[in-house]
């Protein structure tokens, strides 16, 4: 009896990763959507040396995007990301019933299928770290 009430009760936990550098109103969205699959959000945040290895530099500090994150009332716990292969790692420690990536990721991560859900959210329309970015630099060098 008790044990079918813990499965009864059993949140549905959702995983989504990401570097969440100058946060916009395309990362809420995706966070929302990604919450909407389930009950309990975690988000893989990219460290400052993963990021490293992948070429990329945030603006803001490993522990400035996680502050910022953690702050979002989808988000309900944020891990570090350090590597790519940590992901079916993560996907079982935390029991995670949902991964969610961005559809500009769509098929890369189909391999995690066998461990949970795997679902490709579309990217929000006209909005990106990279247009912000550019837009930036355009007024700097305007």
């Amino acid at each position: 009896m008790v044990s079918r009430l813990k499965e009864c009760y059993r949140l549905k936990k959702v995983i989504t990763y990401g570097t969440y550098d100058l946060l916009h109103y395309g990362h809420i969205n995706l966070l929302k959507r990604a919450k909407e699959l389930g009950d309990y959000l975690i988000v893989g945040l990219s460290t400052d040396e993963f990021n490293a290895l992948k070429n990329k530099k945030a603006y803001h500090s490993y522990e400035n995007r996680k502050l910022i994150l953690e702050a979002i009332r989808y988000v309900d716990e944020v891990i570090p990301e350090e590597n790519w292969e940590q992901k079916i790692n993560d996907i079982k420690k935390h029991d995670i019933d949902v991964f969610v990536m961005g559809d500009d990721w769509k098929g890369k991560f189909d391999f995690l299928k066998e461990y949970c859900e795997v679902v490709y959210l579309p990217r929000t329309v006209g909005i990106s770290t990279t247009k912000i970015k550019n837009d930036l630099l355009a007024v700097k060098n305007g």
